[in-house]
């Protein structure tokens, strides 16, 4: 892929840069090949320690998106409306 990720690397600690990272490349494991409800969930609870604004949230995610075109909302969504443990593909 080539485009930016939306990170702050001005107030983000390069754990949290890298968490937050993790969190966005498991939305698009989600539209590319499938993930697991659980590890996406993990991913996200991380992100809103790092981001825990509703408002910087919806800004974030929607930068990521207007790069990427996957939905960190959508996939969340879903993640978070099926069984522990499912593996999901937001594609299908």
């Amino acid at each position: 892929m080539s485009y930016n990720y939306p990170i702050d690397e001005i107030h983000w600690s390069k754990e949290e840069i890298i968490d937050v990272v993790n969190f966005y490349s498991m939305v698009e494991k989600a539209y590319e090949s499938g993930v697991k409800t659980d590890e996406l969930l993990l991913a996200y609870s991380r992100f809103k320690q790092i981001v825990p604004s509703k408002s910087e949230e919806k800004k974030l995610c929607g930068q990521f998106e207007k790069e990427s075109g996957y939905s960190c909302y959508r996939t969340v969504k879903k993640a978070k409306s099926l069984g522990k443990g499912e593996k999901f593909n937001m594609q299908k």
